[in-house]
């Protein structure tokens, strides 16, 4: 079981040992995100994922430390959090938590940092978003789905201007205002025990003073009345259609039930749309359903790439008929038991871990929640619950198509022609 404690300076702490390893792994999960980036500096907080490698106050080489204590590292960004984690042999767990803390501490503000950092977030966007196939297809989605909240905005930036014009003033008031313990969850599992935890935190984190996080300020996504479209072109080998609908936030009660229709939908061949729309037609290469999972309001994602010929419009409305089914037809017991069992099954799993239970550990502090309480939402979850869920999310009122076409290469930059029907 989980232990759990909190600094005086505010950092939440949570344990958990794994004695069948030899290794030990820490995760601080920072509540900073693209949500809390200025719209006309987007991406800051995906370059700053890259600048807390770039050297801290005492650390001028956090890769070169930690590989010589015989560990490694990575980092995430997503829309609501940024997320640290370091492996490490067991006896090297002080060096893992000596590094951590100095780049909460401060980090080094070196313009070398900064600039080698800015250039790589910017070959990044090039190589990602600009390079390569439906690469802008989350600028495309994200602009249609929201009006006016900052999901809006992909996590890797809007666009490279605003990457490039950021500056130490930028970077400074970013970080004191986001990167402190009082804003932060730090993990540990593994090969280490819950008093050697607690005095390594004590002593590497209990120093940092707490800091005045800034407050966020964005209104909430308007309801969304009418439908929308929007067509865009590209050097892409086929059609491809998503069909989005806003769905609850991850601390709703219905945020279960919709991701369990995304698993009733597209999860398997036993799946919704494996059986109708793959095995059935001759309109798809693929389909798949999906949520972006997000703290705050999300969306529910639909989409297929559509076999050559296929009318976009047909494809759609297969998409959207099939989803629709579990109002009209909702799952049997057995079918919603079968999807249940499989959200369990990943998740147990997954957590064998002590790398991904750490990661769970985190973002369950964050969320004031435990996986006892996530499976007991999911095992709740009635065919009555399906069939009221899918007649709220699935209106056609709620729904934003993209429709993203090929294109000749030379042609790839076009205006998205976006329509709206009522």
């Amino acid at each position: 079981m989980a232990t759990r404690f909190t600094l005086p300076n505010g950092l939440r702490v949570v344990h958990q040992r794994d004695s069948a390893t030899a290794m030990v792994a820490l995760d601080i999960l920072y509540n900073v995100g693209a949500r809390d980036e200025d719209e006309s500096r987007t991406g800051m907080a995906h370059l700053f994922e890259h600048l807390m490698f770039g050297g801290s106050v005492n650390i001028p080489d956090f890769d070169g430390a930690i590989e010589k204590a015989g560990g490694h590292n990575n980092a995430w960004t997503n829309q609501d959090y940024t997320n640290f984690y370091d492996i490490v042999p067991a006896q090297n767990a002080e060096t893992a938590f000596w590094l951590e803390s100095d780049r909460m501490l401060s980090l080094a503000f070196s313009d070398k940092a900064l600039e080698v950092q800015r250039n790589v977030v910017m070959e990044e966007f090039k190589q990602v978003c600009l390079n390569q196939p439906y690469g802008d297809l989350g600028h495309h989605l994200s602009a249609l789905a929201y009006t006016t909240h900052p999901y809006r905005t992909p996590v890797i930036g809007k666009e490279l201007e605003h990457i490039r014009g950021v500056t130490q003033e930028h970077v400074r008031e970013f970080f004191h205002s986001h990167y402190a313990p009082n804003n932060a969850v730090l993990a540990v599992t593994g090969n280490i025990s819950i008093d050697d935890t607690r005095r390594l935190a004590e002593k590497w984190f209990g120093p940092i003073p707490r800091r005045e996080v800034a407050p966020r300020l964005y209104d909430a996504e308007p309801e969304q009345t009418a439908p929308r479209r929007m067509v865009v072109s590209g050097p892409v080998p086929q059609t491809l259609v998503v069909v989005s609908y806003p769905m609850p936030g991850c601390f709703h009660p219905d945020y279960a039930v919709c991701d369990i229709i995304t698993d009733l939908l597209a999860a398997g061949r036993t799946s919704r749309y494996y059986r109708r729309l793959i095995m059935s037609t001759d309109l798809f290469a693929s389909a798949d359903a999906s949520i972006t999972g997000s703290e705050e309001p999300g969306q529910l994602l639909l989409q297929g790439m559509l076999q050559p010929g296929i009318a976009p419009d047909e494809a759609c409305e297969a998409l959207i008929d099939t989803a629709r089914s579990l109002i009209s037809d909702p799952p049997s017991e057995h079918e919603l038991q079968r999807a249940v069992n499989c959200f369990e099954a990943r998740q147990v799993m997954g957590n064998v871990s002590y790398v991904n239970l750490a990661s769970m550990l985190a973002m369950d502090e964050m969320r004031h929640t435990t996986q006892q309480q996530t499976l007991a939402r999911y095992r709740a979850i009635a065919p009555s619950d399906v069939a009221r869920v899918a007649a709220e999310v699935f209106r056609p009122e709620r729904r934003s198509v993209l429709v993203y076409q090929p294109s000749e290469y030379d042609s790839a930059e076009v205006s998205p022609d976006v329509e709206a029907h009522a």
